[in-house]
């Protein structure tokens, strides 16, 4: 066989997946970046360049002519991307519901556990670990197919508090938040704090010092929609800790939007699909559901319905990814201010 013939024939083994659209499909689905953030402290102060790591998820035969829905999912303390992608199976449940899925990374120069500092008086304000997610967001949902009227915050544990953090400091972003096993907005402003309210719950002081805090934000006058899910036996995060970030809700929603009336509490719902049984209340206002609380009967600290083969999981149900899909996706922000 000439030698110019035997070279197209590898050539063309070589890039017959490309064009068949198989292998580099797989691969462009599950895509691996960093986001480089450039904050300057004045005009002649030295530019700071901050980076956080991200994986993006993109359900097969999307194309730029797409509008997706972004779910945004903050991974707990000793776990990553591609572990919290895994241990949820969010990727799967996103493919069968055409969305995109944004995993933050935490790095380990931030935080050794690789927790997320919620706690840190600059996330609190809206910047810090707070700040790099929202700009990354920014820029995802431009240079994505991404519909920003559908955006979606969730966490776990410590990205679950993150997740108040955001849906209070950058509301603008967000049709709908999911907190699991989290912590309210504002419960603590040091680590040795962060402790002792996961252990115990907000302290009344606590409890002021976060309404203080969120009385100062004035960039949106709305309460984002929230599902709060946690594990009736979860002895690392207190499930008094979803009582505190109802009532914060409901003090909040009150504030930002007096004439629509109070939060209504409808009657609590025992649920059993099967697996572990679970209560669920939901609030309401103007016959719209504000937030719903879930609490599952014998769950630790761990996400209901998740993949054992990764910590913080637990293979019984409810299956809490198509619990927090299923609230989320009732959402659409009408209106979106985007700050470059």
């Amino acid at each position: 066989m000439p030698r110019l013939l035997r070279r197209w024939i590898k050539k063309a083994r070589i890039r017959l997946p490309l064009l068949s659209g198989s292998s580099e499909t797989a691969r462009s689905r599950w895509l691996v970046a960093r986001f480089k953030d450039s904050l300057s402290g004045g005009l002649f102060a030295r530019v700071r360049r901050l980076e956080l790591g991200y994986r993006l998820y993109l359900p097969s035969g999307s194309s730029r002519r797409d509008s997706l829905p972004l779910i945004v999912m903050l991974h707990g303390c000793q776990q990553n991307p591609l572990s919290f992608a895994e241990g949820t199976r969010m990727n799967a449940l996103a493919e069968e519901r055409r969305c995109a899925v944004l995993y933050p990374e935490q790095s380990v120069h931030s935080n050794p556990l690789r927790c997320w500092n919620w706690f840190d008086s600059a996330a609190l304000l809206g910047e810090g670990d707070a700040g790099l997610i929202a700009r990354l967001i920014d820029q995802v949902t431009e240079r994505r197919p991404i519909d920003p009227r559908r955006v979606y915050v969730v966490g776990m544990s410590a990205g679950a508090a993150m997740a108040c953090v955001l849906a209070v400091r950058h509301s603008r972003l967000f049709a709908a938040c999911a907190s699991h096993s989290g912590v309210m907005y504002g419960a603590a402003r040091s680590p040795s704090q962060a402790l002792t309210v996961m252990r115990s719950g907000p302290s009344l002081a606590d409890v002021e010092q976060a309404r203080r805090l969120w009385l100062e934000v004035r960039e949106s006058a709305l309460t984002v929609p929230t599902l709060v899910i946690h594990g009736e036996r979860d002895t690392k995060v207190n499930p008094v800790n979803a009582d505190r970030i109802i009532e914060q809700l409901q003090a909040r929603s009150e504030v930002t939007d007096p004439s629509a009336g109070v939060l209504q509490a409808c009657d609590e719902l025992c649920i059993d699909d099967g697996g572990r049984s679970s209560r669920q209340r939901d609030y309401t206002r103007q016959g719209q559901i504000v937030v719903r609380r879930v609490l599952v009967e014998g769950l630790g600290h761990a996400w209901s319905g998740g993949d054992t083969r990764h910590e913080f999981n637990d293979a019984e149900g409810p299956d809490a990814s198509r619990l927090i899909l299923d609230f989320v996706m009732q959402y659409q922000r009408e209106t979106v201010k985007v700050q470059r």
